[in-house]
């Protein structure tokens, strides 16, 4: 990918109170999408607060184009049943890796996000210093669906060939 600014690790940590679509619980699995890109985790058999702890890697060339999150129900015989969505945006996480704050020490909060109607965060969101790099913890309130959140961990990968984090 010739314009790639970086990498994004997306870690997907776990979903919370998420909706029943079998009989008794769901077999939930995590759909990550941005632009053409499209990431899945495993599914989790007969859970509703599934713990993936999967790290998923997108590599990003617009970092104003959002991260949709769906989680869905794995079914044998039948489509898979939507579960609820999110989507997310990585510019504040951006502008704090543009400011170069290395060294930090750990467990300093660098920055919030607030929690809105044109995001999907259940609680603010914090950008942090964790151990010598920059990461953004988010907790995704599912939208379109009765119940469930998905816990996240954002951290930047640079890749050497590609085009620097430029100062905007």
């Amino acid at each position: 990918m010739e314009n790639m600014m970086g990498l994004l690790r997306i870690h997907i940590q776990k979903g919370v109170n998420l909706a029943v679509r079998d009989m008794r619980s769901s077999d939930p699995y995590v759909v990550v999408k941005m632009g053409k890109q499209k990431l899945k985790t495993r599914v989790v058999k007969k859970n509703v607060n599934p713990e993936w702890n999967e790290k998923l890697t997108l590599s990003v060339a617009d970092p104003n184009l959002p991260i949709r999150l769906s989680v869905y129900d794995k079914d044998t015989f039948s489509f898979d049943d939507k579960m609820g969505d999110a989507e997310f945006e990585i510019g504040t996480f951006i502008k704090v890796l543009r400011m170069g704050l290395e060294g930090l020490p750990d467990g300093t909060i660098i920055t919030k996000v607030q929690p809105s109607r044109k995001n999907c965060l259940a609680e603010e969101s914090y950008v942090v210093c964790s151990k010598g790099k920059v990461v953004q913890n988010m907790v995704l309130r599912l939208r379109n669906v009765e119940c469930g959140e998905v816990e996240l961990q954002l951290q930047w990968i640079n890749v050497p060939s590609s085009r620097e984090l430029e100062i905007v």
